[in-house]
């Protein structure tokens, strides 16, 4: 436990240093966005259905779907997040987010069988212990009614090493070091105080994150790339920003987006499952 609060005060800490909403808005950024509403578009039901949005930082996800006319619930652990959240509720006053708190994924303050959906887009990897994972699955299946639907996103346990080959970070040897250690168990830590090396996380092998999905008592549905090779695009904002090359680009990642042999390639994986 000890060991989990120190992890979780490296999280806060980095998230008050970083610009969250930056990162979101960058070509990268925005290809994640896209590609997760998509595909939360596919499954969700109807408005006005209850949707908690655990882990939910700055309200982009919320937003969108208070916007559609859903009931949303947002929880984070990070105070300057939840506060970027508000702002940006206030900021569609004609379809708010319902309420916004802060909160923790293992200890939901919702009551039992009251939610519809729940996106769990940071939880499963910031949670760094496996246990305590399988916690916050089971809270999840707590909050949902029977039937009701998760969407919980991990990270690949090889986006540093591909991340790093990309960037150039491969070059500094405490780096290295870093990637060795997430190859060999997914424990990733950031001893320095480069901010672009991320902070506290476990960094799933696709299998594992469906194991864990299932193992807390869900029908797994799907288990699909989000940005998929988009990812290893060097050019990827030139691309983006022409329409036919976004559209084509999205059609081939939708096509791949299942394919076991290239799934780990994603930095960024989402589980679909039920509550049976």
């Amino acid at each position: 436990m000890r060991k989990s609060q120190e992890s979780l005060k490296n999280i806060i800490s980095y998230y008050e240093r970083i610009n969250e909403r930056d990162r979101l808005l960058s070509p990268q950024g925005q290809l994640e966005f896209v590609r997760s509403k998509e595909i939360v578009r596919r499954y969700l039901p109807n408005p006005p259905a209850v949707v908690i949005d655990v882990g939910g930082g700055t309200g982009r996800y919320s937003c969108w779907l208070a916007k559609e006319g859903y009931e949303v619930h947002l929880v984070d652990p990070v105070p300057a997040l939840i506060e970027e959240a508000k702002r940006a509720s206030q900021q569609q006053a004609d379809a708010p987010i319902k309420s916004i708190r802060a909160g923790d994924a293992r200890r939901l303050d919702f009551p039992d069988s009251g939610a519809d959906a729940i996106l769990m887009f940071g939880p499963l990897y910031h949670v760094v212990h496996r246990a305590e994972r399988l916690k916050a699955l089971k809270e999840a299946s707590r909050t949902l009614k029977k039937g009701g639907l998760l969407f919980a996103v991990g990270i690949s346990r090889f986006a540093s090493l591909i991340d790093g080959l990309i960037q150039g970070f491969s070059q500094d040897p405490e780096f290295v070091k870093i990637v060795e250690q997430d190859l060999e168990d997914g424990q990733h830590r950031n001893p320095t105080d480069n901010l672009l090396y991320f902070t506290d996380a476990f960094f799933h092998r696709p299998e594992e994150l469906a194991t864990e999905v299932e193992e807390a008592g869900f029908k797994l549905l799907n288990l699909v790339a989000i940005d998929g090779l988009g990812a290893l695009i060097p050019n990827l904002g030139h691309l983006w920003d022409d329409p036919a090359l976004r559209e084509r680009l999205l059609h081939f990642l939708r096509w791949i987006e299942s394919e076991p042999s290239l799934l780990g390639v994603s930095p960024h994986l989402m589980c679909i499952a039920r509550k049976p």
